[in-house]
């Protein structure tokens, strides 16, 4: 039994011949070194935004840290 993702189901509500051209023919649709360039876009921008949110909590720490040592000095 072949699994259905869910992103065939969007594909499917979208067009149903296109899903039926690729999934059942087994044509594939034009743009493929298009989808693939957004593919390696979309996981270049993720790692860009874990970053950030790292670089935000050690901001947050070094700020914490900082206000921490004025109190104590003070």
């Amino acid at each position: 039994m072949d699994i259905i993702r869910a992103s065939e189901l969007g594909e499917y509500a979208y067009c149903a011949r296109a899903w039926w051209l690729r999934r059942v023919a087994g044509v594939e649709p034009d743009g493929a070194e298009r989808r693939a360039a957004g593919t390696v876009s979309h996981a270049r921008h993720g790692r860009l935004v874990v970053f950030s949110q790292r670089l935000l909590w050690i901001g947050v720490g070094l700020l914490a840290g900082g206000i921490g040592l004025v109190i104590w000095a003070s």
